[in-house]
Order: C-alpha cells, then structure tokens, then sequence
C-alpha cells in the first residue's frame, strides 16, 4: 500500500521525488511523529520541512480511509451479486471520493423508496420498455398490459413507472457530473433576512438580501452566511438555471425519434428525477464542499493565528507581578517566581469605583520590592488600560517593565481541572492572575493547558469542523513545543504531552518519575522512567532540554544518536565537545564534507553546527513593551486623520484587528494594510506585532472604528 500511496501522493506534490515520498510514508507507518521526521531525518525525505511531512501524512491517512471504503462497497456489490470483473478494476483504479460514490449509487442499499415499491409491483418492465423509447404505443397501453391485482389502474402503473426512470436518472453517473459540473461553474448563493429578525440579526445586515456566485463566496462569508441560517436570521438557496439544465438532461435522455407520447413521458419523470431526487442530492454535495473548503480556510487562518500567538516572545526568567484588574471587585495580584511558582497574592482597588491609589500603590510597592519583582504583568480584561495607566504613575522602589497581556482563556483555565491540580486550595480568581502572570513568562508553557479555541484569535472557530480544528490545533501546538524545545525537568505535563512520542500518560510518568527522584541529570536518565521504550525515547530525546546536564549536548537539539558524530568532531580539533560549544572559531573548522555518510548528510551536519554554536537557543524573538498613545483611553477620544500605534491581537480573512489600548479594537480592512495586491493579510502583519495605523472612520454608537495602514511609515 506504501508503494501505490507513493505512486499518487508523489504526483499531486510535483516537487518530491517519488524514494522520499515513500521513505516518509515508510517512517510514518513505523511510528516515526512528523516533527521527528523533518528534523531527523532529512537524507531520507529529501529535506521535507514540517508541513509537507503534516500534509503527506493526512493524505496517506485519507487514501486508507479511502481503501477501507472500497473494500466496503466492493463487498456489499460483491453480496448482491452485481460484481463484474470490469466494475471491480474501476473501483479500483479509483481514488476520487466523489466519483467512488456516483459508481456506487445505482448499488446502494435502499430504504423504502417510491422506486422500490414500483418494483415490488413488477413494474420495472414497463418502465424499462418506456426508457427504450422503440414503440409506437402510447405509455397508456403500454400500461394497460401491467394493471392486475395489485396495480388498480393505467395511470398507478405510469405513476411507479416514472419513479422507477426518475431514479435512473438521478443515478447516473454522467447527469450527475453534468448537472454537478454546472452547480461548480454557474451556482448562485443567495439569502433574505425572515421578516421580523431584521433587529435580532442585526449583525448580519450585510446578508439580508444578499446574493453572488458561489464560486466567488470566499471563507468568512460564506460561514457567516450558514451561521445566520443556523440562528434563524436568513433564508438561504443555492441555485442554479433549472430550465437550461433541464434542456440539457432532456438531450441526454429523450431520444429525438421518440412517439411524442413517449417522450413527454420520459421528460417528466426526467424533470421529476431532477427535482425531486438529483438536484438535492447534488445542493447538499456541493454545500457540503464549499463548507469544507470554507472551513480549510478558517481553520488555516485560525491555525496560523495559534502559531503566531504560541511563539510570542517569552520575557524569560522574570519575576513577575500579575495583576487581573476589575472594578467593583477589585484588582487581583499575585507575585510569581522565575519559574512561575505563586509566592504571594492581594487585593487592590486603584480603579473605579474605590480609586484607592494610595492604599494600591503601597501595596504594590511593598511586593515589588519584598519579591524582586521585575515585570508587571496587566490583564487586558475590564479595567485593564485603567490600571495600566495607574501602573505608569507608580514610583517603584526598582525600575519594573509594565506589559499588556491578553487574558483571553485565563478564566476556562482558572476553572479548570489542570488549574484546579496546579492550585487545590486557591480560588479561580488567584489561579485566573498566575495564568496572566505566566503568559507574560512563557506564553507556550501556559496556554498549551488551555483549549486553543478559546485563547481569542480566529474566525469562525466554532462554526467549522471540530474534528478537523482540533486535528490541526494539536499539530500547530506539538510544531511549536517542539521548535522551541523544552526543558523535562521544568515542564508542566501538559507542555510534555505535545513532545513528540510522548502523550499523556508518558507525560504523567515523567512528571511522577522527576517528583520521586528529583531533576533528570542527562537526558539517558529518560530510561529509567516507567513505559519508556527505546522508540519513544527516539522520538523525544531530541526535543527535550537538560540544561544542567553534564553533557552539553543534553541542552541541544543534536540527537543522542549522533553524540558519537560530535564527539569525533570534537576530537579532529582537538577539543572536548564543551570547549566546542563555547569556541566558534573551532566550529568553523570543522570540514563537514569529512563526516558526510549514507545515514548523516550536510542537512544534518549543517544543524548540528548551528545547534553547537547556540547551546540551548530560544527561537523566539524577545518581548517588547507596548506603546499606546496615552491621551487615548475611550473611542470618544478618537478623530478621523489621527495617528496611532497598537499591537495586532487578531487576523481574519478579511483584515487585522488592532489593540489601541482602549476597549474597543480597531479594524484594518484587507484593503487598507497594502498599496499592493495581498492575498491574506498574514502577508503583511502577524499576531502580536506593533503597527502605525491612520483613523479613517469612527462609529461610537456600534463601538466601530476603520483604521488604514497605507501611507504610514511603519
């Protein structure tokens, strides 16, 4: 099966060769997870990064899906005796879905269906004799010969014949390629508001009397489109020309010399074939494709805005002062240590409607100074550029950087069983501010414990797919944990189940193992953790850090199977592999071409080097602390030509939304971040980055504001 999946998925990539193909299909087959794949084995895929691997292994997974229901269909033909040598070698040589269930339909078990009380009545001769069109009998007298016991009359006989054809016609193969092929081309999407939910939809005006090809119907409208449907706002068709495409199944099954009788016979159960039975077997067909690529769009732009997001910069070994503002309740903070462990936590009420600024402030001083504080962290929930700009006017007794964190799932994951494992005898409010606090430590450590689809960027993540959002979720969060790398003996078991070969209960065991006997000394010590085999530790080893370690390899990326290869290096220069990883000049004498083999090429030569020149890098970039225009604090504060800075904290197929450091986002359309054509919006900004944008409308009474980035010096 390899060999055939190699053969179609080699074809469709065009720029794989067909032996690196079948090598990853080969190691994916043998348990190999993709992040190990692109990053250790390189000379056998030919270099495949990450999503060509991710990619190539969910279209092997869909052709064995594919194979299974072959085998399905194959068999219930086989049980009911319509199996020919030549149906049996199409099924097989097929590997369209689409066209595999056209083939199948004539064979699909039926329930109680018009037709097959026709046959029941033995009228399927009539019916076939009708089809023939060769008789100069009118369809009454054909009928006649068929009215006995059971069929009372002529026009009963008629009647089940027309449904028999009817469902020969909606069964065809080629008039549903034909009328298929039309709905692709020429397919209209339309709706209209329901009188009387004009004020409950308002929010999707835009739609109430709405209409465009379907072909043109990108992502975001078309999910919005079918949301409205779903609420009960819009009435939504998809349509097509019946009258033309009715021509066109007439030509195919009425015969030009057909009795006239006869054919306008043929032509209605035809028209019946199509309306009743094709037309909304092919609408459901073809909605269910556009929602299917609709949701392949908003599940790669949500996938893409996760990623981003997950890779924010760390601040790093920080101790941090978390604040979860509120007004009437006050503001809730906690002081964390470089790990992110809880040290203290208090109440403060520098905001409306207490105003305590004196009693804040101490108190913050107080913690600031007693825990070395050199962070403070603000939620960007209610109250969150108040206390930010208290925060500003705080004399510190040490100088603290102050930054904006986006809450969003701090509280799922305050109530949640892990925070609730975390910190049994804290209430949701402390857990909600360490779950601030440590975003702004290390965003990737804390918010793989949160379901992604609840951190707050993307669109329509509730609309499409879940299988296919948390398939694809869980590959955006195992890439990132993998690319940053991860320190075992710090790593929460939420962090270590993304590791590649790990999973949850490897996961449990390392953390079990690492409570009973204290911090892994090298990465070999992974043995000795319960249910880890030498498979999983392939997997793993490479991704798992131990700065500490004795070994400087062990807080690398350089894989336990090629220590051997460093250590000769290391040896050809006369050098151990420490003094190798703190001497650039060594590294740049090593010849790799020397160490080229058939299972090591320059691909892997040329990442141990990178690895060995920066021992236990972070690929992220460093934080920044935002800059906000301080005499902007409400959207009435706003004029059109103004201009701003913000940071972008979502992206949408339509545009960027922008954090001006008020409650309310602005929005840069599609149309105003470039004076080039852009195809997505991702082009041009990513999550987090700070932006230059242009006021260009304000709505204060829908809370709207339009911003532009062109023409800005960014």
């Amino acid at each position: 099966m390899v060999n055939v999946h190699a053969n179609i998925i080699t074809k469709e990539l065009g720029n794989y060769l067909r032996k690196h193909v079948a090598a990853c299909l080969r190691l994916l087959d043998e348990g190999a997870t993709v992040p190990f794949i692109a990053r250790y084995r390189k000379e056998a895929t030919g270099g495949m990064d990450e999503v060509t691997v991710y990619n190539i292994k969910t279209r092997h997974d869909a052709l064995f899906e594919l194979e299974k229901r072959k085998e399905y269909i194959l068999q219930t033909i086989r049980d009911n005796g319509a199996l020919t040598p030549e149906l049996e070698a199409r099924i097989e040589e097929i590997f369209d879905p689409t066209v595999l269930e056209d083939i199948y339909l004539p064979y699909k078990p039926k329930r109680n269906t018009r037709a097959q009380a026709a046959r029941a009545l033995g009228l399927e001769p009539l019916a076939k004799m009708l089809m023939a069109q060769t008789s100069s009998s009118s369809p009454e007298a054909m009928a006649s010969k068929f009215v006995g016991k059971e069929v009372k009359s002529a026009e009963e006989a008629l009647g089940g014949a027309s449904d028999i054809i009817a469902e020969w016609v909606s069964e065809s193969e080629k008039a549903r390629n034909i009328v298929r092929s039309r709905y692709q081309r020429s397919a209209l999407i339309s709706s209209k508001v329901i009188p009387g939910k004009e004020e409950e939809g308002n929010k999707y005006q835009n739609y109430f009397n709405f209409s465009e090809p379907l072909r043109t119907c990108n992502s975001h409208r078309y999910l919005a489109i079918r949301r409205a449907e779903e609420d009960g706002i819009l009435k939504v068709s998809v349509t097509i020309d019946d009258e033309d495409m009715m021509d066109r199944l007439n030509r195919m099954f009425v015969r030009p010399s057909a009795s006239s009788s006869v054919a306008s016979f043929v032509k209605g159960a035809v028209k019946d074939g199509y309306r009743r039975l094709m037309r909304p077997s092919i609408e459901n067909e073809i909605a269910g494709v556009t929602k299917e690529k609709s949701d392949t769009s908003a599940i790669q732009m949500f996938s893409d805005n996760v990623r981003q997001l997950l890779m924010s910069p760390p601040l790093g070994r920080k101790r941090i002062l978390a604040i979860d503002p509120g007004y009437r309740t006050g503001c809730k903070v906690v002081a964390l240590d470089e790990q992110g462990n809880l040290l203290d936590r208090a109440v403060v009420y520098p905001t409306p409607p207490a105003n305590d600024y004196v009693g804040a402030g101490d108190t913050l001083c107080y913690m600031v100074d007693r825990y070395r504080i050199d962070a403070i962290a603000v939620g960007t929930g209610t109250g969150g550029r108040e206390t930010e700009r208290f925060l500003r006017d705080v004399v510190f007794p040490r100088r603290v950087q102050v930054f904006m964190v986006n809450e969003q799932g701090a509280s799922i994951y305050s109530a949640s069983e892990v925070a609730r494992e975390e910190f049994p005898n804290e209430d949701v409010t402390v857990r909600g501010a360490v779950s601030i606090g440590r975003r702004l430590l290390d965003p990737l450590a804390e918010l793989v414990k949160i379901d992604p689809k609840s951190i707050g960027v993307g669109q329509y993540q509730h609309d499409v797919n879940q299988t296919r959002l948390k398939e694809s979720l869980d590959h955006v969060v195992e890439t990132c944990v993998n690319a940053v790398g991860i320190n075992v003996n710090t790593a929460s078991r939420q962090l270590l189940s993304y590791v590649s070969g790990i999973g949850p209960a490897l996961a449990a065991n390392i953390v079990k193992y690492r409570t009973e006997n204290g911090p892994f000394a090298t990465r070999t010590d992974l043995m000795k953790v319960s249910r880890m085999g030498e498979k999983a530790f392939q997997q793993c080893a490479g991704f798992l850090r131990i700065p500490d370690s004795a070994n400087p390899l062990d807080n690398t990326a350089v894989h336990p199977e090629r220590y051997a290869l460093v250590e000769k290096m290391a040896a050809d220069v006369n050098a151990d592999v420490a003094r190798l990883t703190r001497d650039k000049n060594l590294l740049h004498k090593i010849e790799l071409d020397n160490y080229v083999t058939k299972e090591v090429g320059l691909p892997t030569l040329t990442d141990i080097i990178i690895e060995l020149e920066k021992p236990g890098r972070d690929p992220r970039d460093t934080v920044e602390e935002p800059v906000y225009d301080d005499a902007v604090r409400k959207i009435d504060d706003l004029h059109i030509g103004q201009e701003l800075t913000g940071k972008v904290n979502n992206i949408t197929a339509f545009g960027v939304f922008v954090d001006l450091g008020m409650k309310e986002n602005g929005l840069v359309h599609i149309s105003q971040l470039s004076d080039k054509f852009i195809s997505s919006p991702s082009d041009i900004v990513s999550i987090g980055q700070r932006v230059n944008v242009k006021v260009i409308d304000v709505d204060v009474q829908r809370g709207r504001i339009a911003l532009t980035m062109k023409g800005i010096q960014q």
